[in-house]
């Protein structure tokens, strides 16, 4: 009997601010800490980061790994968060395998640390930061199919009470975030998000034309708009192709004045 991880996509907002306070962040905070309390709290969580390209899929593999403060023109207490949760490199191995198996060129990297497309959602849901912690990296062709391979090939994973988060972002144009809104980035962000919630959640759609409607989000409404780059939305595509089916819980937050989705897949057990 095998049971499959957790898959988690959030929207993990805008640097360090849901942890100073900001209120902007407020319903991403109620959020992320109400997971932390109903999901079963793994033995190790795989985060797949929006804040980290390599050529080839890179999963940290120290036992330590630091902190590493990626933002930048926040006060002096966003470089004092401290989330020492300790690396797992069983797991770490077991995710190198798993891509190998499938054709997928890997690398484990003993010196990288989390960025903090881990230690922000995490420091929220699993504050006691007890939980080993591996991190997995984008691959900076930013093909949507590559990540969806990458998903896939996660399907073999051999560890018990995982949890797979991808952290990322359903709305990402910084531009936007700070230009006052109007009545037409409203109407584009709604657009996009209605796009993407369909796509993740539809029961009827088959699977083929998810995967395929994914592979192509770009053709969705204001999807360049919505994602000038698309770093922050291919940890979804990771999440999707391991999970391989629609989602069964859909949250929406306003996250700096701006609708952002979070999609969950929950543990099944197949014999």
């Amino acid at each position: 009997m095998t049971t499959e991880p957790d898959v988690l996509f959030l929207s993990h907002g805008g640097g360090p601010m849901p942890l100073l306070g900001d209120p902007g962040h407020r319903e991403l905070v109620e959020q992320l800490t109400d997971f932390g309390e109903k999901l079963t709290k793994p033995s190790a969580i795989l985060v797949i980061s929006a804040h980290w390209e390599e050529s080839v899929p890179t999963i940290t593999a120290g036992t330590t790994p630091p902190l590493i403060y990626d933002y930048h023109g926040f006060p002096p207490e966003a470089y004092d968060i401290q989330y020492p949760c300790p690396g797992e490199p069983a797991l770490a191995g077991e995710v190198y395998r798993a891509l190998e198996a499938a054709g997928i060129p890997a690398r484990l990297d003993s010196q990288r640390g989390f960025d903090h497309g881990l230690f922000v959602p995490l420091k929220l849901m699993y504050p006691a930061a007890d939980i080993p912690c591996v991190q997995l990296s984008l691959v900076n062709s930013l093909d949507a199919r590559v990540h969806l391979a990458i998903g896939k090939a996660l399907q073999t994973l051999d560890y018990d009470n995982l949890l797979v988060i991808g952290s990322g972002f359903s709305f990402h144009n910084m531009r936007a975030f700070f230009t006052p809104g109007t009545a037409e980035i409203q109407a584009r962000n709604q657009a996009f998000e209605d796009w993407l919630t369909e796509t993740c959640t539809d029961p009827d759609l088959p699977e083929s034309q998810r995967a395929e409607r994914l592979a192509h989000w770009d053709l969705a409404p204001y999807a360049r708009f919505c994602h000038p780059r698309e770093e922050h939305l291919l940890p979804l595509h990771v999440c999707y192709g391991l999970a391989d089916r629609a989602c069964e819980t859909h949250l929406s937050a306003t996250i700096l004045g701006k609708q952002s989705g979070m999609f969950h897949w929950g543990r099944r057990t197949s014999l």
